[in-house]
């Protein structure tokens, strides 16, 4: 999963690019650079099944992180746009902090014109691309135009619409036959969205209504760099954190993507895997390899709970709560899977 990492200047962009992946954004950077950086997904469940198991390796599901340039209010560049429109998820991090020593690009901190600013850029910047396709396809009229171009030029011209109406492409609703006709644009406004204020120590645990995830990246490099477990969680106690924002925020990635975790897990490796919520079982076992999905037979699945409860896999059997599934059965969020195939 390729996120991109949107935002003004001086919103905090660096330093929560450095946070997720660990990677530092070089001072050297130059002007619409893109930096890109691979986080693992802290997952409790894959710690409590290393423990368990003890394996001679632990895996966690990783996301691609792309630090693209900054926003400008009405920027004719956009050197933002191409990174943001070849990844799976945006997000965009709004600047909510007060400071004296980080000036703000508007002069004040205003964090819901600076959303709305964002959004209008965003709206902009697909409302370019439609328009130059739809004079494209015009020229084509000269000559004789496919079906599929006709259903392109009509599907345009509704977003067309939409967008003048200041709305997201996501709002208006095709068929699978046209999502495939227009999935090779990489329209902006399509694209999976969510929306983080970076806040002042004051703002943690603020709500800032709906569709909005708070998360100060300036109190999450103070945690980081707590080398100490204890010391570190009796610091984000006292900060009123109880969990880092960090999880939360890739939990609200998988959301907006409509994804969640199964694992594998022995002595060789504990491995967390990441598939789309209703994926059936060959499907999952694909992401494995692909022979899996190919000579798929069954599936032998432990809940979670049902593991850490009994504390083994004989437990689990015991307690005749090991499943058989076949080919048909929708994978659930925490699915401990070993799978049966031939090729």
């Amino acid at each position: 999963m390729k996120i991109a990492i949107l935002g003004l200047a001086q919103s905090g962009k660096k330093t929560l690019f450095s946070l997720l992946t660990g990677r530092s954004v070089p001072e050297t950077r130059k002007p619409g650079e893109v930096i890109e950086g691979v986080a693992a997904i802290h997952d409790s469940r894959v710690d409590a099944l290393s423990a368990l198991y003890k394996p001679k390796k632990t895996t966690y599901a990783e996301n691609q992180f792309v630090l693209c340039p900054d926003i400008t209010a009405g920027g004719s560049s956009r050197q933002w746009m191409d990174p943001a429109r070849r990844c799976d998820l945006l997000c965009l991090l709004i600047r909510s902090f007060d400071s004296p020593e980080v000036f703000h690009p508007a002069g004040s901190v205003d964090p819901e014109r600076d959303r709305a600013m964002i959004a209008t850029e965003l709206i902009l910047a697909d409302m370019q691309l439609v328009e130059t396709r739809l004079q494209r396809l015009a020229k084509e009229k000269k000559g004789s135009q496919t079906a599929a171009q006709l259903l392109e030029e009509d599907i345009l011209k509704r977003f067309n619409a939409a967008l003048e109406e200041e709305r997201f492409l996501s709002t208006v609703q095709l068929e699978p036959d046209e999502e495939k006709v227009i999935r090779s644009l990489d329209l902006v406004t399509r694209t999976p969205l969510i929306c983080a204020y970076n806040v002042a120590e004051d703002d943690i645990g603020k709500d800032f209504g709906p569709g909005v995830f708070s998360i100060s990246c300036a109190i999450e490099s103070e945690i980081a760099a707590i080398e100490d477990e204890v010391e570190r969680r009796e610091f984000m106690a006292e900060m009123g954190i109880t969990q880092p924002s960090l999880e939360r925020i890739n939990a609200a990635l998988y959301d907006a993507l409509g994804l969640m975790s199964f694992y594998t897990s022995g002595a060789d490796e504990c491995r967390a895997w990441t598939i789309r919520k209703g994926s059936r079982a060959p499907v999952a076992g694909g992401k494995i390899h692909s022979d899996i999905e190919r000579g798929f037979i069954r599936v032998e699945v432990m809940k979670y709970a049902d593991l850490m409860a009994t504390g083994s896999e004989q437990g689990v059997k015991q307690a005749g709560k090991m499943q058989l599934h076949g080919k048909d059965y929708v994978i659930e969020d925490g699915d401990i899977c070993h799978f049966l195939f031939n090729v």
